[in-house]
């Protein structure tokens, strides 16, 4: 499916046939190192150039994140220290298979919650699938927001994350949700 799109696209690198290619680029960094490069994606294009592989083409921002501290960014990193990124790679793995997989509409009441400067949001046609009603199509009961922030919403802006799963609860069982 992103076949087109280079060798150099992160999803692409990712799925590779090649077994644990991405784990080996991974590996040349320490796990902090690999975090804070993913937590600082600030590009709207995720190719590296003909030759680089995606994690050595990021950049890890030089100062603190500003929605983390060092000492939570360290506690991710030990627990990806010990197990590796075989688990989040293996879901970029199967998007293919997922995709297939999709023809059933969800039929329960859902919130999608994507942050306005997500790379996830504002490629592929995302943004358009959402705001054209292609999306509620798909998911009839589905509730909407795009708020202020990238691809790690729940950490980034954990408290208006709350508020809209909150509100949605609140709404879906007509009262209000102990906070």
């Amino acid at each position: 499916m992103f076949a087109a799109r280079g060798d150099g696209f992160y999803i692409t690198q990712y799925q590779t046939q090649e077994p644990g290619r991405a784990e080996r680029a991974f590996n040349r960094h320490d796990a902090g190192t690999v975090l804070k490069k993913f937590y600082s994606i600030e590009l709207d294009d995720l190719t590296a150039p003909p030759g680089v592989e995606m994690i050595d083409f990021l950049e890890a921002s030089s100062s603190p994140l500003p929605w983390m501290t060092g000492e939570e960014l360290g506690q991710y990193a030990e627990k990806f220290q010990k197990s590796g990124f075989t688990g989040p790679l293996n879901y970029y793995r199967m998007m293919d298979t997922n995709w297939m997989l999709t023809g059933a509409k969800i039929t329960v009441p859902a919130k999608f919650i994507g942050g306005e400067k997500d790379t996830g949001v504002k490629s592929f046609g995302i943004k358009h699938y959402i705001e054209s009603g292609a999306f509620k199509f798909s998911v009839p009961n589905l509730e909407v927001a795009i708020i202020e922030g990238h691809h790690y919403l729940q950490q980034e802006q954990a408290e208006k994350v709350n508020s809209e799963i909150f509100s949605f609860l609140d709404k879906l069982f007509g009262e209000e949700t102990p906070k």
